[in-house]
């Protein structure tokens, strides 16, 4: 039997009210062993890692109340670890009348929470209630403020805090119909209401009205990717990712890197070829094709890859590192890219770029030819193209002739 009360948490004491200063860095970490610590009890007693997860969700807002949040590094936390303890508080076998409270005593927080902090916690309502009776009990309390919220005879704009709660509610509750048609008293189509309307129609079946549903919410300030990728996975459940390609992952699927990107999706469509993603991804981003090259070589499409950097304005660092690291085992490769990368930097192309860079491009480059047996002509082949690019800097165009005389220069006998 668990001993909530009695558990002496760590984090508890570390999570007074204004416990911290104006920093995020240290509030931060905090959050991270606040988690683990709940996570490492959780292996052994869920009802009482879902009480410490309880605890911490009460506290974190009122600790954090002075901290510099403006650069969203420590909503990000929060929300990372609400979504790693809604799962142990949900999953926890917990008796009705524990859960009960623990809902209440969440819900208090959320309306106590005025920075905010755990605003993601209402979205995940249904989850945290654990049953679909106890979901549609919550889903009543908070829905005739949802209508009154959204009622026409009210000013628009007004916000209630249990609207993403009733939706989630409702939804886990099976009370799909009901959702939809509360839905349909927004005065806004926000993807965010919406997207519970989507779920619903997914969950009777009705995948073409829920791909409709969810393209009527485009529109401005609204999250085309999010959009898309609702209706890719629609499509994908169903096993038509031919159809889920085409229409929605190029947008659906878009990261914070070229090569995350490259690489969610051919994970995601194992049935289409890499050469062929990469083909689609670099005519959906035009002017962007030379960054496109890291997700190329990642995947081993050296040849694409190289045509990318001949033709398409790349970064010559990345293009020198490629050059130095494929030069014993894919001397070819690694000279076509230092050529591309001398090409570029002639150009202007890159930033905060210096006369050693261009001395590195040239080294890793003959390097790289010393290893195909044709170093001479890549000499002569860099020489062109400082001489075609007379506008280039100055101190470049000097350090490069210099080091290409000396290369040239017979050796001593």
């Amino acid at each position: 039997m668990s001993t909530a009360s009695a558990h002496s948490w760590t984090f508890r004491t570390r999570f007074r009210t204004s416990a911290f200063g104006w920093r995020s860095d240290l509030p931060i970490k905090r959050i991270k062993e606040a988690v683990s610590e709940i996570k490492t009890v959780a292996r052994k007693d869920q009802v009482l890692a879902a009480e410490g997860a309880v605890i911490f969700l009460e506290k974190v807002s009122g600790a954090l109340e002075q901290v510099d949040s403006s650069s969203g590094a420590i909503g990000a936390a929060v929300n990372r670890a609400i979504e790693t303890l809604v799962p142990i508080v949900s999953q926890a076998r917990a008796g009705d009348d524990l859960r009960d409270k623990w809902l209440e005593r969440l819900w208090r927080a959320v309306e106590d929470d005025a920075m905010p902090y755990i605003e993601l916690l209402p979205d995940h309502w249904g989850e945290l209630c654990a049953s679909p009776e106890r979901a549609s009990h919550w889903a009543d309390h908070f829905i005739e403020g949802v209508r009154l919220v959204w009622s026409p005879d009210l000013p628009r704009g007004g916000h209630f805090k249990g609207t993403a709660a009733c939706l989630s509610a409702l939804y886990s509750a099976g009370r799909h119909l009901d959702l939809l048609n509360l839905l349909e008293l927004a005065p806004y189509k926000f993807w965010h209401d919406r997207y519970w309307g989507v779920r619903a129609l997914v969950a009777q079946g009705k995948t073409a009205a829920a791909i409709n549903f969810a393209e009527a919410t485009r529109g401005l300030n609204q999250p085309d990717g999010r959009i898309s990728l609702a209706c890719e996975e629609c499509l994908l459940t169903e096993g038509r990712w031919r159809e889920a390609y085409d229409r929605y992952a190029l947008s659906a699927n878009r990261h914070g890197t070229y090569l995350a990107t490259f690489q969610a999706m051919t994970r995601k469509y194992p049935q289409i070829e890499p050469k062929t993603i990469l083909a689609d991804l670099v005519a959906g981003t035009p002017g962007e094709a030379g960054k496109w090259f890291a997700a190329a070589k990642s995947a081993g499409l050296l040849a694409e890859a190289a045509e990318l950097a001949r033709t398409n304005p790349c970064d010559p660092k990345t293009l020198t590192r490629a050059a130095r690291d494929f030069a014993a085992i894919k001397p070819e490769f690694a000279r076509s890219v230092g050529l591309a990368a001398l090409q570029w930097l002639l150009r202007g192309h890159g930033y905060d770029l210096t006369a050693q860079d261009a001395v590195d491009a040239l080294n890793r480059t003959v390097e790289a030819a010393r290893h195909n047996g044709t170093e001479s002509d890549t000499v002569h082949r860099i020489q062109l193209l400082v001489d075609q690019h007379p506008r280039a800097d100055q101190t470049i165009i000097a350090l490069l002739r210099h080091r290409l005389s000396e290369m040239s220069k017979p050796p001593a006998s």
